[in-house]
């Protein structure tokens, strides 16, 4: 089974302009005969795509269509981060090219290495369907992934000067509060309590770390046996607050009891049945050795961000900049995140 398709209609771009610069920038890599190109279609931002030769695969990727918030889909910071990050987190696929130049492909864009296995979201590959086992291999294996992370020391892979670490938490919420009221497409009154309650109680973290920033089950990809093979979509990536990271992965992580279970477990698939929440969290305390005290404050800061970036999605469909229609399911997420999310800080 294939992972691409043909390039959605409005996600199409000048083929011809974007293989004439391939071969005059990264000849060795790109290999003999003609390029070919399509598109991997699962993603709901960043436009991923193949390009193939008969000798080479590789990935490219760009921002979305329209406007983007400022700090989102910075292709130029993840390439930053996988051109380096890879010799000493294999997980990490390797960045071989940044272009500036928007002209090309629409916006600016990376050349990364191309990995196989599964990118998984709306439902189990086929080894996974009946075999609790690899499942909660894959479970164990994603949190120890986000462990092995945030062990990685940055002045190892020249990245000790990424980012701002110091007061990253407070321009979190910040950030995420102006993102909320640019793409908003209707009042939510628990977005404003979320944000109140976030402001009041900011933590004072542990230290400081190579962040995903967006660490979740399809924003990475497995082998058949449950091995992690590769973590995607680092254009949100910094330095910061490990448990920001981990927040993320919990808040994604629903529980059947958890109000967003019909979100993020119902209608798709999670590793919750597997390996329970309050298992991810000692796996990871147990391999850090981080203070978990305060980690229900970083899970309603990533329900919060959540439901900005949904009503991002959408605001981009109900304003006809996609015609992709998984996003006109986006449209009541953001309350029940932003009420899970106060639930949380509470």
């Amino acid at each position: 089974m294939t992972d691409t398709a043909p390039i959605r209609p409005e996600e199409r771009f000048d083929e011809e302009v974007v293989a004439s610069y391939l071969r005059a920038n990264l000849s060795e890599l790109v290999g003999e005969g003609p390029l070919r190109f399509d598109q991997f279609p699962g993603g709901a931002a960043n436009l991923t795509y193949r390009v193939s030769s008969e000798s080479q695969e590789l990935v490219l990727r760009r921002a979305p269509l329209g406007d983007v918030a400022k700090g989102g889909h910075d292709m130029e910071r993840e390439h930053t981060v996988l051109s380096r990050l890879w010799t000493e987190y294999p997980e990490a696929p390797r960045a071989f090219h940044f272009c500036a130049d928007p002209e090309i492909l629409g916006k600016p864009f990376l050349v990364m290495e191309r990995r196989r296995g599964h990118v998984i979201r709306a439902q189990w590959p086929p080894s996974y369907r009946h075999d609790p086992k690899i499942r909660a291999r894959a479970a164990h294996n994603l949190v120890g992934g986000l462990a092995r992370l945030h062990q990685v020391d940055p002045s190892a892979v020249g990245l000790e000067e990424f980012g701002r670490p110091e007061g990253f938490v407070e321009r979190q919420v910040e950030g995420w509060a102006r993102r909320w009221e640019a793409a908003a497409t209707r009042e939510v009154p628990d977005m404003a309590t979320a944000a109140q309650l976030l402001a009041a109680n900011l933590p004072m973290p542990q230290t400081a770390v190579i962040l995903h920033n967006d660490y979740k089950l399809d924003n990475t990809m497995l082998d058949d046996d449950g091995n992690l093979v590769a973590v995607f979509d680092w254009d949100m990536s910094t330095r910061g607050d490990p448990l920001v990271d981990l927040g993320t992965l919990l808040a994604y992580w629903a529980d059947p009891d958890d109000p967003t279970f019909l979100i993020f477990g119902d209608i798709a698939v999670t590793l919750a049945s597997d390996l329970a929440k309050s298992s991810v969290i000692e796996q990871y305390a147990e391999t850090t050795g981080f203070d978990m005290s305060n980690v229900k404050y970083y899970e309603g800061l990533a329900l919060y961000r959540i439901a900005v970036i949904i009503e991002q999605i959408y605001a981009r469909y109900a304003a006809g900049q996609t015609t992709d229609d998984r996003f006109a399911r986006f449209e009541p997420l953001a309350p029940l995140l932003a009420a899970a999310a106060v639930a949380k800080l509470r």
